[in-house]
């Protein structure tokens, strides 16, 4: 009898104390909100990591610094983001409240890149034969002539862009053209003399003698 009273009673303690406990966890969780910002331009810092320290718990920051989660209280949060340095945050085991909120503020991070040099060739080997293997004019004259080709001339003034000068001139020349012209139909009288038609009814008109002088 007494082995069987044993279980029971701790059974009794043991369901007694769990809502005690589970109320003790209830009130240690908050709602644990904020804006994450860059400490030299107070701009937003968007999609940051937020994370409890030494658990895979947190969030990320929305677009505008944002972010939100449940956090317990007196947990560490830590606060990364790519170009910023690592931050933390302990969060108070004082609170009265189920809510807090935070502006956290993140230092730019400054990472030194190791040099790295660039060759279009393979191996040092290859750029070296291919140095030695150029054929460079060491005549001013000859260099004078590659720098003078016409095709090569004609290829670059193809690809040039008009001057702010030159744009300026082809501006005024329209201008000047429109009021030299202004109230003339010259495209017209152009397009009648190149006009077959136009020619058939003059020599027709000329041949009635419209043209005479009427006494």
């Amino acid at each position: 009898m007494q082995k069987i009273l044993i279980p029971l009673f701790l059974s009794i303690i043991f369901f007694a104390l769990s809502p005690l406990k589970a109320q003790e966890n209830d009130e240690d969780l908050i709602q644990f909100s904020g804006v994450v910002v860059s400490q030299d331009s107070i701009s937003p810092v968007p999609f940051a990591t937020v994370m409890i320290k030494n658990t895979s718990r947190g969030t990320t920051t929305d677009y505008y610094g944002y972010f939100s989660f449940v956090a317990k209280k007196g947990d560490t949060v830590v606060f990364s983001s790519i170009g910023y340095k690592k931050s933390d945050f302990v969060v108070p085991d004082t609170l009265s409240g189920s809510y807090y909120s935070l502006i956290h503020s993140m230092t730019r991070d400054t990472v030194q890149l190791e040099t790295v040099d660039v060759f279009p060739w393979p191996s040092a080997k290859d750029f070296k034969d291919a140095f030695l293997n150029l054929n460079i004019p060491d005549d001013d004259l000859a260099i004078a002539r590659k720098n003078l080709d016409p095709e090569l001339l004609q290829e670059r003034a193809e690809e040039m862009p008009m001057t702010g000068s030159m744009n300026f001139k082809w501006q005024m020349q329209q201008r000047s053209n429109q009021l030299y012209y202004a109230g003339q139909s010259r495209m017209n009288n152009l397009s009648n003399l190149l006009n077959p038609i136009a020619w058939a009814k003059f020599i027709e008109a000329w041949k009635r003698g419209d043209f005479k002088r009427k006494e």
